[in-house]
């Protein structure tokens, strides 16, 4: 008796997409890393600097911002699928969805960062200010970076570049905005709410 498991249910043997963009991935989560634990250290000498610096805060942003990037992350999701349904008009138009939440979410964040630049805050008004305005800003350009990947892939998805058993670029992006999801899904908690 013979298992026929659809396509897009398959277990990979390797990571979904180019294992390129593994060794890039694995990259940027240990930069990121390294940049918690400095942040974590310096917060644990600097309490009561960080719990007053955090008030000024917009938690209600932030969160907005965490629901815009996991349900991006979702599209994504339904993107994959898509393709592995071997339909190229439904795919692009998910990844469409996910680059334009991530337009969203850089919005917020730019009157987020507007607002405290408005009110004189800079790298050098504390310490808490300094690793925000880093972490940030850094995310910040991991979500512009996704977002140019996604849209290469969806144009290649319009002209009908993929199919269901050729799709690793597609999958290559989804890794990539997932992992940029997961990554404020961390700095999220741990700036704005961890007091």
């Amino acid at each position: 008796m013979t298992n026929n498991v659809p396509t897009a249910y398959q277990i990979h043997d390797t990571p979904p997409g180019d294992l390129a963009i593994w060794f890039f991935i694995f990259a940027e989560l240990l930069a990121f890393g390294i940049f918690f634990v400095a942040y974590a250290f310096a917060r644990a000498h600097n309490v009561e600097l960080f719990n007053e610096s955090q008030q000024h805060l917009s938690i209600s942003s932030g969160a907005v911002n965490t629901l815009v990037l996991i349900t991006s992350s979702y599209f994504m999701v339904r993107a994959v699928a898509a393709i592995k349904r071997d339909v190229s008009r439904e795919c692009a138009g998910w990844i469409a969805a996910a680059i334009m939440f991530g337009g969203i979410f850089l919005v917020i964040k730019l009157f987020e960062f507007h607002a405290k630049f408005s009110a004189g805050i800079t790298l050098s008004t504390n310490t808490f200010y300094m690793f925000y305005l880093s972490l940030t800003i850094f995310h910040f350009m991991h979500v512009i970076l996704g977002m140019v990947i996604l849209a290469a892939v969806m144009l290649k998805a319009m002209a009908g570049g993929y199919t269901a058993e050729s799709h690793a670029d597609v999958e290559t992006g989804a890794s990539y905005w997932h992992m940029v999801d997961l990554l404020w899904i961390i700095l999220f908690p741990l700036v704005y709410v961890i007091r």
